[in-house]
């Protein structure tokens, strides 16, 4: 997941950046209303409609996990564990740095250049070289308890 691909959401959902999970939850309602495949009797625009559906609730489920007041609930447990859990595993997938820490917690960070992979990777001490140039640098989400709105 890149930030292009965040970008496409948002786009998808019409959102920007700061969108509430209300405001989310409201367009993705409307969305769902519009785009429902079972309101549609046409088999062939029925298929159209079941993959816009597929893609609305991909994108609104990754926004809410992403979103500001789901990241202000996780910052507290998110906090604790960057500064005093250290690093089980980390490994770097399709644009995305996923870390596993000892405390059980998984964060994915987005945006990170591969270069910074590297480095991370080549570091003496790769938990000293996140919490220098990851954790507070780049956006992220809870990976073991993704968060949906209420």
């Amino acid at each position: 997941m890149n930030s292009k691909k965040i970008a496409k959401y948002r786009k998808l959902l019409d959102v920007t950046k700061m969108a509430t999970l209300k405001e989310l939850k409201t367009v993705y309602r409307n969305s769902m209303k519009e785009d429902h495949p079972d309101t549609i009797a046409d088999p062939a625009e029925r298929l159209i409609a079941e993959e816009r559906s597929k893609a609305i609730i991909e994108a609104y489920h990754f926004l809410v996990s992403i979103a500001p007041e789901t990241q202000e609930k996780v910052k507290e447990e998110y906090l604790k564990t960057t500064t005093t859990s250290g690093i089980l595993e980390f490994y770097y997938e399709d644009g995305v740095l996923n870390i596993h820490f000892l405390d059980g917690n998984k964060f994915e960070y987005f945006g990170v250049p591969k270069v910074t992979y590297i480095k991370m990777i080549n570091a003496e001490s790769p938990a000293r070289f996140a919490r220098r140039h990851v954790y507070h640098e780049f956006l992220y989400r809870s990976a073991s308890k993704l968060v949906a709105a209420e």
